[in-house]
């Protein structure tokens, strides 16, 4: 290969609607994840644009890959991004879970534990999904900021955010923007899967705006 000669990149590294696209014979949860509504919103109120082929550009492909494969594959062996019977994934040095864990309990629930204002045990992978997707009717999207530590062992920093516009259990809207800062280590192989990723985050911060004027919302 010569140096003016581009770099095949694989599908799992590359924009999330390549991937979608690909998807003969995809067990989906549902059906094929349409994304057209929230990335509207997300090209508007992004901070970071990277360079095609960048390390930032292909470690936020992966994640976004990840993460709709996390959300709407129910057959962790179609995971692409992941090297599936290796796979583990933590969230603040707390326990380990399977790409299977994650498909029956949604990462909510892992990310989120047990909180006095959010119980995983008390949820579902649908009742999670769903509470989240009224509080954040325009997406609570993710991006991102820099890529701190090459592969094998990828260190970044990103940011998630959304307009808290619909109600949050009894909590009404207040139309401000929540966002939580986070660091993640992936550990990749030379194909760029995952074989674990460990998340760093303060979960409290995130659920404390959501519920900070103290005041159910009463139909």
């Amino acid at each position: 290969m010569t140096n003016t000669e581009p770099v095949q990149l694989p599908l799992w590294v590359k924009d999330r609607e390549e991937v979608i696209a690909v998807d003969s014979s995809v067990e989906w949860r549902e059906t094929r994840p349409d994304y057209s509504h929230t990335n509207r919103f997300l090209e508007q109120e992004r901070q970071c644009n990277h360079a095609e082929g960048s390390l930032n550009a292909i470690a936020y492909n992966l994640v976004r890959t990840f993460e709709m494969e996390a959300t709407h594959k129910i057959n962790p062996q179609q995971w692409l991004s992941v090297v599936t019977d290796k796979f583990r994934m933590s969230t603040n040095g707390g326990k380990q879970y399977t790409a299977q864990d994650v498909i029956d309990v949604g990462t909510y629930n892992l990310f989120l534990g047990e909180t006095e204002h959010y119980r995983s045990t008390e949820e579902t992978f649908d009742s999670s999904y769903n509470l989240f997707h009224t509080a954040f009717p325009e997406g609570f999207h993710w991006e991102l900021i820099e890529v701190l530590s090459p592969p094998p062992n990828v260190v970044f920093k990103w940011r998630h955010w959304g307009q808290f516009k619909g109600n949050f259990k009894n909590f009404a809207p207040t139309g401000e923007t929540i966002e939580i800062i986070g660091l993640s280590v992936a550990r990749v192989t030379e194909e760029l899967k995952i074989e674990s990723v460990e998340h760093f985050f303060d979960n409290s911060v995130f659920l404390n705006k959501l519920t900070a004027s103290g005041c159910p919302f009463h139909a």
